[in-house]
């Protein structure tokens, strides 16, 4: 989670988003009615969104997964580039925070796009295995509680289908991944679970410096 690019030149990166960055009205005030809270630093980026958006449309993804809602500005995004019979399955513990999040679905005409699992996201990636849905999804956005990423990993990767994408925020973690003397449980979680991901056979993966650190999971 992270509202800018923490690893670039700022004026690099106030440059890469003025040349590519089309953010949508409605996203732009999600923003900034999240940017008061004082979560806010657990908003996404513009450029995220962005991302998010062109994955959506080389993968022409239908069914997503999201887990980690917080204001919903990535399910916003979400749910504008699927098609109407698209399909976003988005998990969140908060009533609070996605309150915030359904008064924007519902502004942008995408509500019925998206299903929200206020619960652990654990119990509902489960529950979606549980029901024969393995490999029946496009894609996978993880961007919760950092301790628990590898065990999201693993039930996304068999919901997702062969080919199909998954996109984890805050891989580097303000830069402490590379710091071996930082071994709180997220930071040792995150870099755990990067090591993981370059050994793993049952994916292809590339690491991003865009934002907080994003890695794109490609299952094989």
């Amino acid at each position: 989670m992270s509202r800018a690019s923490k690893f670039l030149d700022p004026t690099i990166a106030a440059y890469i988003n003025e040349v590519s960055i089309h953010e949508p009205e409605l996203a732009a005030q999600l923003r900034k009615e999240t940017a008061v809270l004082s979560e806010a630093n657990m908003q996404i980026a513009p450029e995220q969104g962005q991302l998010i958006k062109v994955m959506l449309g080389l993968t022409h993804a239908k069914r997503c997964l999201e887990v980690g809602v917080f204001t919903g500005y990535s399910s916003l995004i979400t749910g504008l580039a699927l098609p109407d019979d698209g399909e976003l399955i988005a998990c969140d513990v908060s009533e609070e925070w996605t309150s915030i999040a359904r008064k924007y679905w519902q502004a942008a005409g995408v509500e019925h796009k998206i299903k929200l699992h206020l619960q652990p996201a654990e119990d509902t990636l489960q529950a979606l295995l549980d029901d024969g849905q393995a490999g029946s999804f496009d894609f996978a956005f993880i961007d919760a509680d950092k301790e628990n990423y590898d065990a999201y990993f693993e039930a996304c990767l068999k919901l997702v289908r062969t080919g199909g994408l998954i996109m984890l925020d805050n891989m580097l973690w303000s830069g402490n991944v590379v710091v071996d003397t930082i071994d709180d449980p997220d930071t040792v979680a995150l870099r755990n679970l990067n090591l993981k991901l370059h050994k793993d056979e049952r994916v292809t993966v590339m690491m991003l410096a865009m934002a907080d650190g994003i890695s794109l999971v490609v299952k094989r």
